[in-house]
């Protein structure tokens, strides 16, 4: 029972229920506790040690009732009523046991055969639906079906009657069986490999390009939503989690002394240096002309999931000119936002120039030593004054300025592009042109208010 407990372990983690070794062990130890007489209480304890929210509650049900149930397995019915049986086929049948099964009917044997061929052909290593018509095979070559083609093979070229329909009856036992091991590799699929499709388009989504031509379909834009906020929930739980880190080998003294005066001043207590880590203040200057407003919705989406480590989140948009966007972003939700915004400022000729000098006017009381501010945008000005010396006052009143560009750098400079001359300004410029990289320049601005 061990390894089919480790094989549900698996089948739960391929749900995306989370199973530390820790907890495997505690699941062992409940099993060998409540024992397997009463599935009820074998179901409810697994879950008890297992399933940690409601959610991972709803799968660990599914996968439980999929992974414990065993459907009747329909094999042919035995003898028929002219009598033809494994005598009447050719003399290879007497040396397979598979078609002994198969002609006597024999369910319960046929499907305990199924598992342990299904074990050695490694069923449940399955990852993709493509592999399962091979995995099928695999499976039924595992019992013995390459003899029991043979032997049906054999059969037809006989003469005799009875043999003829003793083979007849093996091929129509041999399509129930493909059946059913067809429906055992579905099931397999099913508990093993469910999410890796989605794990898979996911992975695909991640690397798309946000500013693509002919913009992002409505499907993948809605798994694109969804994956950039649990992005953002990951990030948020590991940099949320402690709000002092212990400076290692620096001791505090004063500290040290006052907790050791109940002791007699003998420090049995001794307390290190710490130092608090700061909640992240971010600016977000976003440009949403038609080329960068898909990238500037999925950070402003980002950045607003992330409420738990952020102190302060002011976001502003721009293409001809430059408005807070906060009040549109607390009324409408993220996804329809940028619509709202675009209804207010867009479809203008982009002036990054103008849109600086509106911020450095009305917002620049927003920036101070412990700001971070994140630009976005391709740096094309349409050839109008890009005003360096506001972006250089932004750099100087400011913790850091990251320049996020969805184009390639060796488009930086080319034609109306100025982000050679902006670049020089910014802490950090990248391009950042897909979800991954999103990710990654978020989380490294996340780190750098960790003190090491």
């Amino acid at each position: 029972m061990q390894t089919a407990l480790e094989d549900f372990f698996r089948a739960l983690r391929a749900a995306d229920v989370r199973i530390s070794p820790a907890e495997a062990i505690d699941a062992h130890h409940t099993v060998a506790l409540v024992g397997f007489e009463d599935r009820v209480l074998f179901k409810d304890a697994l879950c008890a040690t297992l399933a940690k929210s409601a959610e991972e509650v709803d799968r660990f049900d599914r996968i439980f009732e999929t992974f414990f149930t065993r459907d009747s397995f329909q094999a042919a019915p035995p003898s028929a009523e002219d009598g033809e049986g494994l005598e009447d086929l050719p003399p290879e049948a007497e040396q397979s046991e598979l078609a002994r099964m198969l002609m006597d009917g024999d369910a319960s044997a046929l499907a305990q055969a199924m598992e342990e061929a299904a074990d050695r052909a490694q069923v449940s290593q399955i990852r993709l639906s493509t592999q399962r018509s091979r995995l099928t095979r695999k499976l039924l070559e595992e019992m013995g079906l390459s003899e029991i083609e043979r032997i049906i093979a054999a059969a037809r070229k006989s003469e005799d009657a009875r043999t003829e329909a003793a083979g007849l009856r093996l091929e129509a036992a041999r399509k129930a069986l493909s059946q059913e091991a067809s429906r055992y590799v579905e099931r397999q699929h099913e508990l093993y490999a469910a999410e890796s499709g989605k794990n898979l388009r996911e992975d695909l989504l991640a690397r798309k390009a946000l500013n693509s031509e002919g913009g992002i379909d409505p499907v993948d834009q809605a798994m694109m939503q969804a994956l950039v906020k649990r992005m953002a929930k990951r990030l948020a739980d590991r940099y949320s989690r402690r709000r002092h880190v212990a400076w290692t080998g620096h001791l505090d003294v004063r500290r040290t002394l006052r907790k050791s005066m109940g002791y007699g001043g003998m420090p049995f207590d001794i307390v290190f240096k710490t130092k608090k880590i700061e909640k992240p203040s971010i600016v977000a200057i976003c440009d949403v002309s038609k080329s960068v407003a898909a990238a500037a919705q999925f950070l402003l989406t980002f950045l607003y999931s992330l409420n738990e480590v952020v102190d302060r989140m002011e976001a502003f948009a721009f293409s001809g000119r430059m408005i807070s966007v906060n009040a549109v972003l607390d009324e409408h939700r993220i996804e329809t936002a940028i619509l709202e915004v675009l209804k207010q400022i867009g479809f203008q000729q982009t002036d990054y120039g103008k849109s600086l000098e509106d911020f450095c006017e009305q917002h620049l009381d927003q920036i101070d030593r412990h700001t971070t501010v994140i630009i976005l945008g391709d740096a094309r000005s349409n050839y109008a004054d890009p005003r360096l010396d506001l972006l250089a006052t932004i750099q100087k009143r400011s913790r850091a300025v990251i320049w996020l560009n969805p184009e390639p750098e060796s488009y930086w400079g080319q034609g109306d592009s100025v982000m050679h001359r902006y670049e020089r300004f910014c802490h950090v410029a990248k391009q950042c042109n897909t979800l991954a990289q999103l990710e990654r320049i978020i989380e490294d601005v996340l780190r750098t208010y960790i003190p090491h």
